[in-house]
């Protein structure tokens, strides 16, 4: 797909296949210990394996980079989900975007391929006319999300876990 642009032109961002679903999970697992979530569990990441077999190339798509050196190791990967919602006026067409699970191995960080990833996210969603996109920051990634244009919005997002 793309090629990765800076320190490391020859990794390329790409789709990611059902047979990626390992890695993705792990680097997620990463993303969710970031975060400070307990991401040990097996009962997410066999619910998420599943949703990948289900859904990618649909509703879902995820986009990776290889690691060079270890074949059939990911260095990052990042997932959009495209949703729908009840029409609005800023979003008459009702589909939403979500970014999860951008996550890069500790070992090629700071190289730009959560940029990468995330601006093939952007590019999918634009070419099935998602208009809004929304997506969770770590506070090491505010940064970049806000250098590609999000910000937050004028009615702060309120959540309850039950």
């Amino acid at each position: 797909m793309s090629q990765l642009g800076g320190d490391e032109p020859g990794i390329a961002v790409r789709p990611a296949t059902v047979s990626d679903t390992g890695e993705v999970i792990r680097l997620a697992a990463l993303m969710y210990e970031a975060m400070g979530l307990d991401a040990s569990g097996t009962a997410w990441r066999q619910a998420a394996a599943t949703a990948l077999a289900n859904r990618l190339g649909g509703d879902t798509q995820v986009f990776v980079a290889d690691d060079p050196g270890q074949p059939g190791r990911l260095a990052a990967t990042g997932a959009g989900v495209i949703t729908t919602r009840l029409p609005g006026p800023a979003n008459p067409a009702a589909a939403v975007g979500y970014i999860q699970w951008v996550s890069t191995d500790p070992r090629w960080r700071r190289r730009g391929l959560a940029r990468s990833i995330t601006s093939a996210l952007m590019a999918w969603f634009s070419e099935r006319d998602v208009r809004a996109i929304e997506l969770h920051a770590t506070p090491q990634a505010a940064g970049l999300y806000r250098s590609l244009g999000f910000g937050v919005g004028g009615n702060p997002g309120l959540r309850i876990r039950r």
